[in-house]
């Protein structure tokens, strides 16, 4: 297996596809989510989520589910999914059995189903990844 790293755009490239082949019923509610994709969390995130290390954090959905807005909400920003490359990296070369853009499909679509008012817990019980 090629342990190459793609660059920053190559990361968004794959993290988009991932996004394009949604279910269209859930395509346009994504369409609305600005997609970040980053090396590493930021210092404030991490510090919020009280993660000591970097590399524990590989996607985040920075925002108001859907089956959570109201009219009533004064966003501050819009909804966010970031994508953390250094941790996917770091994961995909220790796991060593999974494509690159398999893993990165994977933490897309996990911070997208957040998005879509999914928990972790219901995430789960149609994605069976971590098994």
């Amino acid at each position: 297996m090629d342990h190459a790293a793609p660059s920053l755009a190559e990361f968004e490239r794959l993290a988009q596809a991932a996004i394009d082949t949604l279910p269209p019923q859930f395509r346009a509610a994504a369409d609305a989510v600005v997609l970040l994709v980053e090396d590493w969390p930021p210092a404030h995130i991490l510090a919020e989520l009280e993660i000591d290390d970097a590399r524990d954090l590989t996607g985040l959905y920075d925002g108001i589910p859907l089956t959570e807005k109201s009219l009533f909400d004064q966003p501050l920003g819009p909804d966010t999914v970031w994508i953390f490359r250094e941790p996917i990296l770091d994961e995909w070369r220790e796991r060593g059995d999974v494509a690159l853009e398999e893993l990165i499909a994977h933490v897309v679509v996990h911070e997208f189903a957040h998005h879509f008012g999914w928990s972790d817990a219901d995430i789960a019980t149609v994605d069976r990844w971590w098994e």
